[in-house]
């Protein structure tokens, strides 16, 4: 990505639409949510991590364009997150002649 996208809530809507992950913290999240709040979960090993961000978290993150990934402060701490571009495998078995 070489352009500074809009906003982060507006990444994140159209992510949970695709087959989209993100990467916090430099840890890799399937599952994620965007509702009244974002949150995201990941494994850290057997570790279970969550994160909860408010909309006005989300809507006050700021882009860093140098390492091209989003800050956002918790109320605690920063935390660098990257909205990712995930694939998915078929269902359907392609036959081979």
């Amino acid at each position: 990505m070489t352009t500074t996208p809009e906003n982060l809530r507006a990444l994140l809507q159209t992510a949970l639409t695709s087959q989209s992950m993100l990467e916090i913290d430099g840890l890799h999240a399937f599952e994620f949510t965007l509702d009244e709040m974002l949150q995201i979960e990941s494994m850290d090993g057997r570790e279970r991590k969550v994160w909860r961000f408010s909309l006005a978290q989300v809507d006050s993150a700021e882009f860093d364009s140098a390492l091209q990934s989003w800050v956002i402060n918790d109320g605690n701490a920063d935390h660098r997150l990257v909205v990712l571009d995930a694939f998915a495998g078929s269902d359907e078995d392609e036959e081979h002649e």
